[in-house]
């Protein structure tokens, strides 16, 4: 079967002896930074709490609730035998192994905590970030590409690539479409309800549209990716993904009956 050739990119983009910059970590930071700088502007236009001031402190709240989060998540749904093994490879982030799902948990944590300690409303802060996550989601996936992680299941499709640790059968590049739905899409259609006064003012519609958004893309690309383990006729990342679907209807159906 003709496929593409996986591009040749170190994961490494920078080594000084033993210290290492990699792909990985970069692309994390940067979709920190883009929603921590879309957070600062977008804020004070949601909530009179929510302050410059305030969205600087929480980039470090988010930070430890993407990577806390992110990292256990994976250990526990994913790879606990192996783990359970091999204790310290728990602490090398840097080679990949992150949890959609953890992270999202690790971010909602982080982000209840933060809005006590500031007294701002957690469904409204919950909006705010709905808007800025899927910056962050798009250069994750696109870090997953370039470890050549993740990688979805043997096709015969035109764009099918060959990856290094996936054998020599052609397969879907299941992190780009990821990347393109869970990021790209979501952040522009966010983006646009976000402009709409009659949706940015019924707090709970725009948390829900993301949250019932991501549960749809990724129980869909469950299909095109290597499959998780199965149990019964779902896979981890499908059931995983029921409980949100299900929250975020409610928060749309909630949000569209009160207005703020």
């Amino acid at each position: 079967m003709l496929a593409i050739p996986f591009p040749a990119i170190d994961p490494v983009l920078i080594s000084f002896g033993p210290i290492a910059i990699r792909w990985y970590s970069l692309a994390y930071i940067a979709g920190l930074i883009i929603a921590w700088r879309m957070m600062r502007r977008m804020g004070p236009k949601l909530s009179d709490d929510m302050t410059i001031e305030a969205m600087d402190d929480f980039i470090v709240w988010a930070t430890l609730g993407v990577i806390l989060g992110g990292r256990i998540g994976f250990v526990l749904f994913y790879e606990y035998s192996y783990f359970a093994q091999n204790p310290m490879e728990i602490f090398a982030v840097w080679r990949g192994g992150m949890s959609f799902h953890g992270g999202f948990l690790g971010v909602c944590i982080a982000a209840w905590l933060f809005c006590r300690k500031h007294a701002i409303r957690p469904i409204q802060f919950g909006d705010l970030l709905a808007v800025v996550s899927p910056a962050g989601i798009f250069f994750g996936r696109i870090a997953n590409f370039i470890n050549a992680e993740h990688f979805g299941r043997v096709t015969d499709v035109p764009w099918a690539m060959v990856f290094p640790n996936g054998g020599p059968e052609p397969r879907h590049p299941s992190q780009l479409y990821e990347a393109a739905l869970e990021g790209a899409l979501l952040f522009i259609v966010l983006g646009l309800m976000f402009r709409v006064d009659a949706i940015r003012e019924r707090s709970g519609v725009l948390l829900g549209t993301f949250v019932a958004g991501s549960a749809i893309t990724r129980m869909s690309l469950e299909f095109v990716r290597t499959p998780d383990a199965q149990i019964g006729i779902m896979t981890i990342g499908q059931w995983l993904s029921v409980p949100m679907l299900v929250i975020g209807l409610g928060l749309i159906a909630w949000g569209w009956k009160r207005r703020t």
